[in-house]
């Protein structure tokens, strides 16, 4: 990285992190955390007037991009890696001004994205809010014995976002009757029978349906014969 000025990389102006301790050929200070090559000999960041610029670590992309941007003067910083023999960016030198800048537009980036995202949620909250309501009225209108707050229940439990429930689905989005039968079945299934006692107790899957099949068939008989209750 020797050269008659200071070195240049794609990027700009390059300096050094030594891995040995170094002083500067002109002020003679030292050891230096940070050098500049130039004519083949270290100097220190005042003599290469970069003095006045700080460090930015490498690891926010962003925030990295965008100083370099508001910054006149900037430097990309490196450290020779023994192990693979090469020298790796450690970050950048840009003024401290820029740095500002930059921050501010990062945290006004993240502010508009916070409120993106609570937008969203409210959103999604009132589209599973209709939707539930909507997946309820139709295990009332095939289930009129099913009592509401039951009904509303297995709505929202077969619904939640990001569940995998048969409401999420696409039958279950489109409110198809086999799917709203399906999350009817698995509710009464698992609350009203003792379906769950049977597997915890070791009963094969198979055979514990099996055994509250009966069960299973009389509670959604009267659910699809009785008069709406609730």
């Amino acid at each position: 990285m020797a050269g008659s000025a200071t070195p240049l990389a794609p990027g700009g102006l390059v300096v050094v992190q030594p891995l040995r301790r170094k002083r500067c050929a002109g002020c003679r200070r030292g050891p230096l955390s940070l050098l500049v090559l130039e004519d083949g000999v270290p100097r220190c960041l005042d003599c290469a007037d970069l003095g006045h610029l700080v460090f930015l670590p490498r690891g926010d992309t962003a925030l990295t991009r965008r100083a370099r941007e508001e910054s006149a003067l900037s430097a990309v910083v490196v450290r020779f890696n023994r192990r693979k023999g090469r020298y790796e960016r450690q970050g950048l030198l840009v003024e401290q001004e820029a740095l500002g800048r930059a921050e501010a537009r990062c945290l006004a980036d993240a502010e508009a994205r916070r409120r993106r995202r609570a937008r969203d949620a409210r959103r999604r909250t009132v589209e599973d809010e209709r939707f539930a309501a909507a997946f309820a009225a139709e295990i009332v209108r095939l289930f009129p014995g099913c009592p509401a707050e039951r009904a509303r229940g297995i709505a929202a439990h077969a619904s939640a976002r990001g569940s995998g429930r048969v409401g999420r689905s696409a039958a279950g989005r489109a409110l198809s009757e086999s799917a709203v039968i399906s999350a009817v079945v698995a509710a009464v299934r698992h609350g009203d029978t003792p379906y769950d006692r049977l597997l915890m107790s070791g009963v094969p899957r198979y055979e514990a349906r099996r055994r509250i099949a009966a069960t299973l068939a009389g509670v959604l008989r009267e659910w699809e014969e009785a008069a709406g209750v609730g």
